[in-house]
């Protein structure tokens, strides 16, 4: 699909003329090359430089405007950034991508087939990551001083592999030809301790303090991207750290003849940045993870500091001229390793650094799950980071004497304690963000509700005032206008160029939708989009799907609350069924699953296999031909999903009720124009409040009725037994239909439905069955489906990620020119 430019107007010869001289000028003294001797990465890079060029001056005029007027500062801590690729990112932000294209093109480069040569920057897994990308353009969109801190993974998670529909993990290799987009910043290297002792310092007035003595550092080497906003008025900064050892190899031992036994200090201390999230099964790899979480949180804080300094000259006023916001628990740590720095390095007392603490950070909770509540072994934490336990410990001691002064005890000092005594004394992370952040907050309506009441009840009703909901939102600059530029061009024609400012100017597609020429246009735009992933799924797949039938996605992360499961089941009754009566009418289908499992996610891997063996044989049946496809897309990426998304039909948004915190897929389809079909979750219901109830295919148990059901038991059998569809396809999972060659293969699925059914496949399933057969006569109504389709893309403009740090910026980082007087 061409990249369209939202708000271009025919480029002028003299600014294609200069941008043709710039990237001929990268070519030959950057990437030393002729261009009668260039090849397409090496124009790749030349226009990405030239490109950078163009963003450079205006985050050099930004820094220069940031200084002068002394703005508050927001400083976003994420262990993922999914930025997805950067050069049309650019361009688009600059109104630069038709001046590029007619660049190359006289050049005799295509611009569109340069530009996918670019590799997704390998920095993060999925929703989380790319939550955190959206809102860094936003706030460079509203020219909110920003910096994002993370980490400069060499590998990302990893990339998927599919061999006979089982997953492989291998590396990415995104670095392998560098990264235009970068700059190396030694200048800011910080050093970061792991280990070692501490010393408390007795002074001559009788006062104490507290010195670690770390046993090892490690350099974090800072690495800036730009991230320019809509219309290139503000460019904020990505810092990412990269870990260095102090010493790049043991001299001596090279000298003694053990070369490799000479790198073994560096390879171990700089595993640090090398993947993102290592699997953690072993004591080492937990011990990593834990690594990552305050390398980066610690090297994060130091910079901050010392910019502040730099700016301010001391810290009490810290709070007035930075908010750090904590993307989820995985920096939680950072909260003691700001007192640390405050207390031990910058000789500020206890009470006051605590206060400066509680008013600079904020914590953003993603999820209920408990797994991602992370939790550290107080043995662990001793080892690894021992001055940062005392903290704790003295945090929690104050926290608790301080509850018991207002006559609470028992049990419920148990639950709000910072450290679990109950399982081996460890750690609570996510207590902890929650005691040390201004204000807590959910992703959706539904989920701030059960934070509330479940993993932060107790927490909640010593502070009641600290949670708040903060909805998710996309940018629907790389969701609309770049995954999608046929469609945002038919935006602008029918709605003028105001939508591309503004995304409630969408609503004007309200009156328009039952508007015949309209939807016309509407069904080829994603006609359109469909043809081109239809060559990308056999490009990917070796399997053909046909572009005229309806196309049922679910991309997402792999995991049981996330239902794959239920769709896959869904997909052998509709097989078994069009089998029994191939002449009823069926609507024809094409099932795109793709989303990737944990390393170490056993069950989600055999749920990838599933779909892959399911598809095998549904795929190779000539009975249903034409009616019923299944495809398994490998390595999804921020990419791939600007390939899918415009294509989608239909949205899959079916998690067990109460399991999602939001979601942001949900958004991207919706404003694309898929009908969503789903669960009340997370953000689910928000956008079925805003696009209409007829325009949403909703089903399934509510979270109170998954509670209340789970507390009944979890065996099943009754349920299956009641529906003919679903015991069906549980048959087939263990007679060995979809794998003739191991028939036992799925049979531990069928045993956990029957069983162990905590994700309430079964209770739902019926319900998912009545609500697709709703989805099949709706799409024989063409009218009806692209009125419905139509409206999705009106209503949701307020799932903008701009919206969502206006919310931020007001009521969470207080920041003066956003809040009320």
């Amino acid at each position: 699909m061409s990249s369209f430019d939202p708000v271009a107007t025919t480029p002028e010869p003299h600014d294609v003329a200069s941008f043709r001289a710039a990237i001929l000028s990268k070519l030959r003294y950057m990437a030393a090359k002729d261009p009668g001797l260039a090849r397409d990465r090496d124009w790749l890079v030349a226009v990405s430089l030239a490109t950078r060029d163009r963003v450079v001056n205006r985050w050099n005029e930004t820094t220069r405007r940031t200084l002068r007027h002394a703005r508050k500062h927001v400083y976003y801590f994420s262990l993922e950034f999914l930025v997805g690729r950067m050069l049309l990112d650019a361009l688009s932000n600059l109104g630069l991508v038709a001046t590029a294209r007619a660049a190359l093109e006289d050049l005799g480069v295509d611009f569109d087939r340069i530009r996918r040569l670019e590799p997704d920057p390998a920095l993060g897994n999925g929703g989380l990551g790319r939550l955190a990308a959206c809102f860094m353009e936003s706030m460079a969109t509203l020219g909110i001083p920003a910096h994002g801190y993370g980490i400069r993974y060499d590998h990302g998670i990893f990339r998927q592999v599919l061999r006979d529909g089982w997953q492989h993990e291998l590396p990415e290799d995104w670095l392998r030809f560098g990264n235009p987009w970068e700059f190396e910043r030694p200048e800011a290297t910080a050093s970061v301790g792991f280990g070692g002792r501490v010393e408390e310092i007795v002074a001559s007035d009788g006062s104490r303090r507290s010195v670690w003595h770390p046993a090892e550092t490690v350099l974090a080497i800072a690495h800036d991207m730009p991230i320019p906003g809509w219309r290139g008025k503000h460019v904020n900064t990505l810092r990412l750290w990269s870990a260095r050892a102090a010493d790049p190899l043991s001299l001596s031992e090279f000298n003694r003849g053990d070369h490799v036994g000479a790198l073994a200090d560096r390879v171990r201390l700089e595993a640090i940045s090398r993947v993102l999230y290592p699997s953690d099964e072993t004591p080492a790899g937990q011990d990593l993870r834990l690594r990552q979480e305050f390398f980066f949180a610690s090297a994060s804080l130091q910079d901050l500091l010392r910019r502040h300094c730099a700016q301010h000259g001391e810290l009490g006023s810290l709070p007035d001229h930075a908010a750090i916001q904590l993307n989820d628990t995985h920096p939680a740590i950072a909260v003691p390793e700001l007192m640390r720095l405050l207390v031990d390095v910058h000789r500020m007392s206890w009470d006051a650094a605590w206060r400066i603490v509680t008013q600079v950070f904020n914590y953003t909770n993603h999820t209920l799950l408990p797994e991602a509540l992370e939790t550290w072994p107080v043995g662990q934490l001793a080892a690894l980071l021992p001055r940062h336990l005392e903290i704790i410990v003295r945090l929690n001691a104050e926290h608790l004497d301080a509850l018991r002064a207002h006559g609470r005890d028992g049990d419920f000092i148990a639950a709000v304690s910072l450290i679990d005594e109950t399982n081996g004394r460890r750690v609570r992370m996510g207590h902890l963000a929650f005691l040390g952040a201004h204000r807590v907050n959910g992703v959706s309506a539904l989920h701030t509700e059960l934070m509330r009441r479940t993993v932060f009840r107790d927490l909640h009703a010593t502070h009641p005032e600290k949670i708040v909901n903060k909805t998710n939102g996309i940018t629907q600059r790389r969701w609309l206008f770049q995954a999608n530029p046929a469609l945002t061009a038919l935006l602008v024609d029918a709605l003028g160029p105001a939508v591309c400012d503004d995304p409630d100017a969408l609503t004007g597609l309200v009156p328009l939708a039952a508007d015949a020429a309209l939807q016309e246009r509407f069904a080829k735009q994603r006609r359109s989009a469909k043809l081109a992933l239809a060559r990308l799924v056999a490009e990917l797949t070796g399997t053909s799907v046909d572009p005229s039938a309806l196309f049922d996605v679910q991309i997402k992360r792999v995991h049981e609350y996330k239902r794959q499961l239920l769709n896959v089941l869904q997909t052998i009754a509709l097989y078994q069924a069009i089998r029994a009566d191939p002449g009823r009418g069926w609507v024809p289908r094409v099932k795109l699953f793709a989303g990737k499992a944990a390393a170490g996610y056993r069950t989600a891997k055999l749920i990838i296999k599933l779909i892959h063996d399911v598809g095998r044989v549904i795929n190779a049946d000539s009975a249903v031909r034409g009616l019923l496809t299944v495809a398994f897309l490998p390595n999804y990426n921020v990419s791939l999903a600007e390939a899918i998304i415009p294509a989608a039909d239909l949205s899959e948004q079916i998690s067990t009720a109460g399991m999602e915190a939001s979601g942001t897929g949900n958004m991207k389809l919706a404003l694309n124009g898929a009908l969503t079909i789903g669960t009340l979750d997370g953000a689910n219901i928000e956008i079925r409040e805003r696009v209409g109830a007829d325009n949403f295919f909703c089903f399934g148990l509510t979270a109170d009725e998954v509670m209340a059901r789970r507390a009944t038991g979890l065996g099943m059998a009754a349920e299956i037994e009641a529906s003919p569809a679903l015991a069906g396809a549980v048959a087939a999972l263990e007679d060995g239909s979809f794998a003739p060659d191991e028939p036992g293969r799925f049979r531990e699925l069928a045993a956990a439905l029957r069983e162990r059914d905590y994700f309430m496949l079964c209770p739902d399933f019926e319900r998912y069955l009545g609500a697709q057969r709703q989805v099949d006569a709706k799409w024989r109504d063409a009218a009806a489906w692209w009125r419905a389709a139509i409206l999705n893309t009106a209503h949701v403009g307020f799932f903008s990620a701009d919206r969502a740090i206006r919310e931020y910026a007001s009521e969470v980082w207080l920041l003066p020119e956003f809040t009320p007087t």
